[in-house]
């Protein structure tokens, strides 16, 4: 069967759009085709700097014919009904439908539709110019003399050729000629743009990529990552040193270069008392190099690693000692943000209302950038005011959960005030990235307390599903107090995450208190804290996905969760222990028993049928009713008893004796029986079962 090949190439499209786009166009071109009624056996996208490519193998020659029958009206329909027919059919009479009877609903009309298959070639120049013009860029520019006129084509970056061929593997290929904007697509596309700028005839995918990487061009992104990383380390183990491996940085700079060459250039060591943080990401965010340490070491070396797209005559010694250049003027810059930011600021005179405000030692560096936070009165949100207040609120709220972590009191008040000291530091102004380990150090190099220093750091954190929680006492407090006071906040002022939109990060937010308090076991009342019931509803979707993600199920998730539980880790823990119950035998068997009472119960309650207020044991007349009411009466008080323990697993124990019970009551009792009064006191003891098993879920959103 044919293939399709298609190349789109362009000036340099941006690194963190190229892999999304090669998709993108896989999709919408198959999606096309399929369609417009083709079918194919497998599609593969392919993205460089300068192309995205697309490779469809297997592809039919063209769509199959079709063949559709519409019904219509009865002939004896009206007018207006008849007419909307046949313009809907695409018939210009009714002489030329068919009248088909039915012997139960008359003489009715049938169009016979038939629509003949077209050519793949014919169906690609249809859908191609759409697919290119409206192609979902996230930016986008115009170019050339064309682009002052309406409608002129839109691309990331002006688009230079179009190649398309469709044919048999094994036979001659020919060109579909679509054309948009004066391109008109072609056999012809170019190499390197330096090493091999000429033109190159293709035919098919395969000899695309051969000739491309002839031309210095390798096409596969996952190949062009698996040479620079193995070259790395390759080029790192030959001195010594290892390569600190980023992904990210592997997956932009392989978006950068079509022919990746690996080179080592170095810096003085001098430039290593900066911070390894901060040398790490000048380098990555100025030059977009890989830094490098001592084998088995966490300090880095001044060696690090440059991706170049040119195979230079010299070997590369000119291409180093230019990003070398760069590099140790960006560490330079770096040095004296980091020896600014230990030193006094020009105007303490002006600092001592806010160094009063919140207790700062003004001698000290990191107290100094707090009390100029403060003193600038830079925002936080128009609608909830400065960076200094929200501190003094964190600071507030932080007291009161310390009674709760059981953090020391002293240390979270220096944590509180000290958490967004490191905002006004320069290295944190050229690096947000770095807010909280900046932080941290410095409070270190000023004698913090350890707590103090780790909670200004972990009080960020977690910031996302794999991120670590905090550990120390009172890093958990500041972070809970951070994240607590942002969703108060945001609720208070009604800017709540809608639909996929969620700019201030709420969720994650909310999923971060809810890891804390399950992961580090705080029992916390989040009402009694926000005081705001619509809040404690968006914690309990965020602990649904948690638990979800856990592995626990949504019905027994949903069973024990109520709109009140306020306590989180005793719903998890209820979870759990219903969990392992649910799964045993006796669970298994209760849940169907109790299911069938509460199913019953609930039937006769909808029919208004009377229930007695309570049972009557000198109504129970048969032995299997009044082993029941005891049972019930004995398990209640146990599985209360340990509920109000917090011991689940008891509670759950105590209901299991039901199971033999609840068996024999249904199989032993009719429930309905005609003596009004023997039948309400029966539903009555239906009542108890749905109670005693209340205790510790709502056994009727358990499936199964």
């Amino acid at each position: 069967m044919p293939n399709l090949l298609l190349e789109l190439r362009s000036e340099e499209i941006p690194a963190r759009m190229q892999r999304k786009a090669a998709g993108d166009l896989k999709k919408l071109v198959t999606d096309a085709l399929v369609e417009a009624g083709l079918s194919y056996e497998g599609a593969r996208e392919y993205w460089t700097p300068r192309r995205l490519a697309l490779d469809i193998h297997g592809l039919t020659a063209r769509s199959a014919d079709v063949r559709e029958e519409r019904k219509g009206p009865r002939t004896d329909a009206n007018e207006k009904a008849i007419e909307g027919f046949l313009r809907g059919a695409g018939l210009s009479s009714v002489s030329e439908a068919q009248v088909v009877s039915d012997p139960k609903k008359g003489d009715f009309y049938v169009a016979v539709i038939s629509k003949p298959g077209r050519a793949t070639e014919e169906i690609v120049t249809d859908v191609m110019p759409g697919i290119i013009r409206d192609f979902p860029w996230p930016k986008s520019m115009r170019w050339g003399k064309a682009s002052s006129k309406p409608g002129a084509l839109r691309w990331v970056r002006p688009l230079q050729s179009i190649v398309c061929t469709f044919g048999p593997e094994h036979e001659e290929t020919t060109v579909i000629p679509f054309e948009i904007d004066g391109i008109t697509a072609s056999n012809i596309t170019y190499g390197h743009r330096f090493h091999a700028p000429e033109a190159i005839t293709v035919r098919r995918f395969d000899d695309y990529a051969a000739n491309l990487e002839k031309a210095k061009v390798i096409l596969d992104a996952e190949r062009r990552k698996d040479i620079i990383l193995h070259d790395a380390r390759d080029i790192a183990f030959a001195n010594g040193l290892e390569l600190v491996e980023d992904e990210g940085l592997l997956e932009e700079v392989s978006g950068l270069v079509e022919w990746p060459q690996v080179l080592m250039g170095s810096f003085e060591e001098d430039y290593l008392s900066i911070p390894s943080e901060i040398i790490r990401l000048t380098i990555k965010t100025n030059q977009k190099c890989f830094v490098t340490r001592k084998q088995g070491e966490e300090t880095l070396s001044n060696k690090f690693i440059l991706v170049s797209n040119i195979q230079a005559s010299d070997g590369g010694k000119e291409i180093v000692h230019g990003n070398g250049k760069v590099v140790r003027a960006r560490l330079s810059d770096a040095l004296h943000f980091w020896k600014r930011d230990q030193g006094n600021l020009p105007d303490l005179e002006t600092l001592t209302a806010s160094a009063a405000k919140f207790g700062l030692d003004i001698k000290k560096p990191l107290d100094q950038r707090m009390a100029k936070l403060d003193a600038l009165d830079v925002t936080f949100h128009a609608k909830l005011g400065t960076q200094g207040a929200r501190v003094a609120r964190i600071q507030a709220l932080a007291k009161e959960l310390a009674k709760i972590t059981g953090a020391d009191a002293a240390l979270v008040d220096r944590a509180a005030v000290l958490a967004k000291a490191d905002l006004r530091t320069e290295a944190v102004g050229e690096f947000p990235e770095l807010q909280g380990l900046m932080g941290r150090k410095y409070a270190a190099l000023q004698g913090e307390d350890a707590s103090v220093a780790a909670a200004i750091e972990d009080h960020y954190k977690p910031q996302g599903p794999s991120d670590r929680v905090p550990e120390d006492r009172v890093a958990i407090t500041i972070a809970l107090a951070d994240k607590l006071d942002t969703l108060i906040g945001f609720w208070a002022i009604d800017e709540k995450p809608t639909g996929s939109k969620d700019p201030f990060a709420l969720r994650r937010a909310a999923l971060g208190v809810v890891r804390i308090l399950l992961e580090r076991k705080i029992r916390l009342s989040l009402l009694a804290t926000t005081r705001d019931g619509d809040l404690l509803s968006f914690f309990h979707d965020r602990l649904k996905v948690y638990l979800r993600d856990q592995g626990a199920r949504h019905d027994l998730i949903d069973a024990v969760l109520t709109s009140d539980a306020d306590d989180l880790l005793m719903v998890a823990r209820r979870v759990e222990a219903l969990t392992a119950f649910i799964t045993s035998e006796d669970g298994k068997n209760l849940l169907a028993g109790t299911k069938r009472a509460t199913q019953l119960l609930a039937a006769e309650e909808k029919k208004g049928t009377v229930i007695a207020d309570g049972v009557s044991e000198a109504l129970l007349k048969l032995e299997a009713e009044k082993e029941l009411f005891a049972a019930i009466s004995s398990a209640s008080k146990d599985a209360s008893d340990a509920v109000a323990r917090e011991d689940f697993r008891s509670a759950m124990e105590a209901l299991s004796k039901l199971r033999g019970p609840v068996d024999r009551f249904f199989e032993d009792v009719l429930v309905n029986d005609e003596d009004a009064a023997i039948r309400a006191n029966r539903l009555a003891l239906l009542r108890l079962i749905r109670e005693a098993t209340g205790t510790v879920a709502d056994f009727s959103k358990i499936s199964g």
